[in-house]
């Protein structure tokens, strides 16, 4: 894991956007951010691939918005969003191996999964149910854009305006894609939604 330099936390009033812009001259205030959203951004990681590679991706999600923060526009949305836009897209380069991971999963018991991801506990919570191998088989035969919304709102808790922004895409896009992909879910499950905990309605 990358080690950022510790900096003191600024006054309160200083908000995300303005530690971007300040990080621009003075490059250690980005270790604010790093110290703030670094935790979250490694559980949504690892909730996609697992936590073998999630401390080298959290990290590098950092080290691409570091590099990239002249070009982040406070207008566009918040930094927190952005962060999760930058993971998700590291997310898609290793999108074969998370794609063999839900494909191992329909032939894996559930004892044996030792290293799971987010899609493989959602797996195990409904294993009692008997639907394992159709959950699995429906979300790896989800688009990734759709996938990636459904996990933004399930993993991250984002809502529509932040997974709109992460994703450089329209609100009503995140909304469409987000119902679709509970509806194949649905399908899949033939017609049991167990998963209304899981892939809550994003903001509420």
């Amino acid at each position: 894991m990358t080690a950022w330099p510790r900096v003191s936390h600024p006054p309160q009033e200083v908000d995300d956007a303005t530690l971007v812009e300040q990080s621009r001259r003075f490059p250690d205030r980005f270790a604010v951010l790093y110290d703030c959203y670094f935790p979250e951004i490694y559980r949504y990681v690892a909730g996609r691939l697992g936590t073998q590679v999630a401390d080298d991706l959290a990290a590098e999600t950092f080290l691409v918005a570091f590099r990239k923060r002249e070009s982040f526009d406070s207008a566009r949305g918040q930094v927190r969003a952005w962060l999760y836009g930058i993971a998700t897209n590291l997310v898609a380069q290793h999108r074969r191996s998370e794609t063999r991971r839900l494909q191992a999963l329909q032939r894996t018991p559930v004892e044996r999964v030792t290293d799971p991801g987010h899609e493989d506990l959602v797996a195990q919570r409904l294993a009692a149910a008997g639907v394992q191998g159709q959950l699995a088989s429906a979300l790896a035969a989800l688009s990734e854009a759709d996938r990636d919304v459904l996990i933004l709102t399930a993993l991250a808790g984002l809502g529509y305006e932040e997974i709109a922004q992460a994703l450089d895409i329209p609100p009503g896009t995140v909304g469409s894609r987000l119902n679709r992909a509970r509806r194949k879910l649905r399908g899949a499950l033939g017609g049991v939604n167990p998963m209304h905990e899981d892939f809550g309605d994003a903001d509420g």
